[in-house]
């Protein structure tokens, strides 16, 4: 399909990525898979391609490029030539923007550069053992302590947990009031931060994922972003972008599924003959490539509205939910289509499988993307 919304200097991007990608990141995934964690000098070598935070303000050693084109490229090769556990984008898309957005002069100034570098890696601390998509049921908590807030609290399935040295984290300042939340920027080496295990997961292998725990750390009003009572609104703020990346993460897993199935099926024979030429294999082929093409072209619509800064929260919630649901049938699919090979995890498509069955969890589940669109339907029982 021919994707009319990049232009020529969009396609020269493209083409360094990839190669980057194929030479600098390829190469390690299987390694990254073993040992559960990708090696935080990527980080600093992708900062060095000028790959983290291209959005970010020149003066901070960022590019200054607002179009999300660039991004949505990094995401497609890097799932092509890398691994889908390489969270770059997590680090400069959904963490960074609250520094970027939020954050004082002197924030911006004191944190930026290292992010823009790889020196710091970023995570956000959201969700807790007994909260998900609930994020008014935090329980983590901050009290204001003169200069300074006593964070106390837990959270789990925090992406880049063990390699992650500088932490968004959401807690709770005003206790009788659901959405009262602060975000605070904690880092690695405050007294009172600790880190749980690396913890094990279905796919996602090399994207370590844990537990972080707050004891008592003492957080400096500086590190406080915003107003420390309005971090529900800050957090709801994000999501249209958050879910537009993993949107694109979705489709761009899909395709790469599909490519290596279109492949395997050309080469593997049964009963004399390639098992591409059966129909059912050709009838299973063409639906694909015709919803992975309609899918595609919504997103990249989406992209352009949201460069237009048009992108509203619904609609990236319905680019969410199309996508991670495409995904998963997709990947089902390929994985029937290679037979017996499918379920070896030597074969690619068997850990991708794995790897894609998050996709309709996290950044909102599949069910939490429907109430967001009913709702906007006008269908909110408190409404009606």
């Amino acid at each position: 399909m021919n994707r009319t919304i990049f232009t020529e200097d969009h396609e020269m991007f493209r083409d360094g990525a990839r190669r980057w990608f194929q030479s600098e990141v390829e190469p390690h995934t299987e390694r990254w898979r073993q040992q559960g964690f990708v090696d935080p000098e990527w980080f600093r070598k992708a900062g060095e391609q000028g790959y983290l935070l291209m959005w970010a303000d020149e003066k901070y050693g960022g590019a200054g490029i607002a179009d999300f084109r660039y991004e949505q490229i990094l995401i497609e090769e890097g799932l092509r030539h890398g691994d889908i556990s390489f969270f770059l984008s997590l680090h400069s898309v959904l963490v960074a923007p609250y520094i970027g957005h939020l954050g004082t002069e002197a924030q911006k100034d004191l944190f930026l550069p290292g992010c823009v570098t790889g020196d710091r890696i970023l995570g956000i601390a959201m969700t807790e053992p007994g909260t998900g998509s609930d994020l008014a049921g935090i329980k983590s908590r901050a009290e204001e302590k003169g200069d300074h807030w006593i964070l106390n609290g837990s959270k789990t399935f925090i992406s880049n947990g063990q390699i992650g040295n500088l932490f968004v984290v959401a807690a709770r300042t005003v206790p009788d009031k659901r959405s009262g939340l602060g975000l605070f920027l904690v880092e690695a080496d405050m007294e009172g931060f600790r880190r749980g295990q690396n913890l094990s997961k279905m796919g996602l292998k090399a994207q370590d994922t844990s537990e972080l725990f707050f004891d008592d750390i003492k957080v400096p009003k500086s590190h406080v972003l915003g107003d420390a009572t309005q971090g529900f609104k800050y957090l709801t703020r994000f999501l249209a972008e958050e879910r537009l990346m993993n949107a694109c993460g979705n489709i761009s897993h899909a395709q790469v599924a599909f490519d290596i199935t279109l492949e395997y099926i050309k080469e593997r024979k049964a009963f004399g003959r390639p098992i591409g030429t059966f129909q059912n294999s050709r009838f299973k082929m063409a639906e694909m490539r015709a919803q992975l093409d309609a899918v595609q072209i919504f997103l990249d619509h989406c992209v352009m509205e949201h460069n237009a800064g048009r992108l509203t929260v619904e609609v990236a919630a319905e680019a969410k939910l199309l996508t991670s649901e495409l995904e998963n049938r997709v990947m089902d699919d390929c994985v029937q289509l290679h037979g017996g090979a499918g379920y070896m995890d030597d074969y690619r498509i068997c850990r991708m499988y794995t790897d894609a069955r998050v996709s309709r969890i996290y950044a909102g589940t599949s069910e939490i993307m429907k109430e967001i669109i009913g709702r906007s339907l006008g269908l909110d029982e408190r409404k009606l």
